[in-house]
């Protein structure tokens, strides 16, 4: 670790450099480590230990006898401490956006909206902690009874990305203790610091030593790391978001144990805007949903389809609010759109774009790195005139490109919408309330925005149909329910006594 930090923390002691198992901070059993590199800046600032499969059996056994103890604390106790972490991470707010600026590269103002938005998970499972429900029920047979109890699953795996490391963490975990199942937390290689941050505060918030754990690794060993954790016979439950082609792989791993798994993979998902449609309405969720995490999330706008009446005013719209962005530094106050993650991230935008172009496409805006900057940037980039036979159109695209295409129908656009083997998110803008409902059944996809480019809050189920995945995260009763089984009792009452 460097002498010093390129910023300061107002709690040092939140930043860790070593895994947490058992409530222990420890090195993994080879003694290697790993670094965090700054993608704004290229610089590594700090590192951690870079674990093995071989170190996973002691992360999963210590888990496994936290719960034994944990799955008995009473709802309430565990709503408390939920609670508690809540406030905690509220005070430490300004710290924990500090780490995922450095890590992620996002500017310091979307951390900060991240740590808020993530708050909500903590919030929302504090309260569904108490409100679990079994049931009694009298069947065909009249003298027999059928009782369902609810109990926690056991030991469960949060796989977890680098472009949103604060909320993907509290959604996963939140719902997990509030279960009464522990977790182990498998950040990404990208941001371990936030993750570990986070796991301390719980910590300190009184989770009992291994409920919650966290295995770090790098890039190399964590596929050989994840399956370990995946195969584990202690294992009961697998949550994990990432792309579609790392998530077939892990749901294989998980079918060794008909493990119980909850996907959130990749998304393709198209922006559709009506000629009746509010076009600043529009904008104004396009160029949050486009270019917040530089364009890096699930969810964001892969494919926007214009109509064809509007789609030159509606272009004009989106390059000149676009020209306004400003590319640096996350912790630079001036800046509007800071790194990109990852060096590879760059090399694919080159790609989408001159594959676009050689097919004649036009570039609106952008459309290369902008110079100047040390780290891995990428100018927000519109690309107008798009078709179905261009890279953009069936690849998810991970980054700071736009495409606009043309249409000219309703049935058009549902049908190119729908072209895709992945279904997570979809969004349109109409005034028109018949299109509205037959849009909403219409778009084949686990979450629809009507007018809206924000989709996402702790009250509603979060979670893709088709090749994007299944299971829902957040949400009322559903989420919570990834972590629960469900038992059948069948008693058999006697017959009354005669008196």
């Amino acid at each position: 670790m460097p002498k010093q930090l390129p910023f300061q923390l107002d709690d040092r002691s939140l930043l860790h450099e070593r895994s947490l198992l058992n409530g222990e901070w420890v090195t993994s059993t080879s003694h290697e480590t790993f670094n965090v590199e700054d993608p704004g800046s290229g610089k590594v600032f700090a590192s951690c230990p870079n674990n093995s499969a071989r170190d996973v059996d002691g992360f999963v056994t210590t888990s496994q006898a936290a719960f034994l103890k944990y799955r008995h604390v009473n709802p309430r106790e565990r709503a408390k401490m939920l609670l508690e972490w809540h406030r905690l991470i509220t005070n430490a707010k300004e710290d924990i956006a500090k780490l995922v600026t450095y890590e992620t590269g996002k500017p310091l103002v979307e951390a900060r909206g991240e740590v808020d938005y993530a708050l909500g998970f903590a919030w929302w499972f504090a309260g569904e902690a108490e409100r679990v429900r079994g049931s009694v029920g009298i069947p065909s047979v009249s003298n027999r009874r059928t009782i369902v109890i609810k109990q926690p699953i056991g030991v469960s795996v949060a796989l977890v990305p680098w472009n949103f490391p604060v909320a993907m963490n509290i959604r996963k975990v939140a719902a997990a203790l509030a279960a009464g199942c522990s977790m182990i937390v498998k950040p990404s290689p990208e941001t371990p610091l936030s993750t570990l941050a986070l796991a301390d505060l719980a910590l300190r918030a009184g989770l009992p030593p291994g409920v919650l754990n966290v295995i770090t690794t790098d890039n190399e060993n964590t596929p050989s790391l994840s399956e370990a954790l995946c195969k584990h016979p202690l294992v009961r439950k697998v949550t994990f978001t990432g792309s579609t082609a790392v998530g077939r792989i892990i749901a294989q791993h998980c079918s060794h144990g008909l493990k119980k798994v909850t996907m959130e993979l990749g998304g393709n998902c198209p922006f559709i805007v009506f000629d009746d449609g509010d076009l600043d309405q529009a904008a104004a969720a396009l160029m949050i949903l486009k270019w917040r995490t530089a364009g890096q999330a699930c969810t964001h706008a892969n494919r926007v389809y214009v109509q064809s009446g509007v789609y030159e005013k509606f272009a004009q719209k989106m390059v000149e609010a676009t020209r306004q962005i400003r590319v640096g530094h996350g912790a630079d106050p001036l800046t509007t759109m800071g790194a990109l993650t990852t060096s590879r991230a760059a090399a694919k935008l080159e790609r989408h774009v001159s594959d676009a172009v050689s097919k004649g496409a036009k570039v609106l805006c952008g459309g290369k790195a902008p110079a100047g900057l040390d780290g891995y940037f990428f100018e927000p980039t519109i690309v107008g005139d798009m078709d179905s036979s261009m890279l953009t159109t069936t690849e998810e695209i991970f980054g700071p490109l736009l495409g606009l295409y043309s249409f000219e129908t309703e049935e058009e656009v549902v049908k190119a919408a729908n072209d895709t083997s992945m279904g997570l998110a979809s969004y349109f803008f109409t005034k028109d309330v018949d299109r509205t409902w037959r849009m909403l059944e219409s778009l084949e996809a686990g979450m629809v925005g009507m007018n809206t480019g924000n989709a996402s809050g702790a009250e509603s189920p979060f979670g893709g149909i088709k090749e994007s995945g299944y299971g829902k995260e957040a949400g009322k009763d559903v989420a919570i329910e990834e972590y629960l089984i469900q038992k059948t009792g069948t008693l058999t009452v006697g017959a009354t006594s005669k008196l």
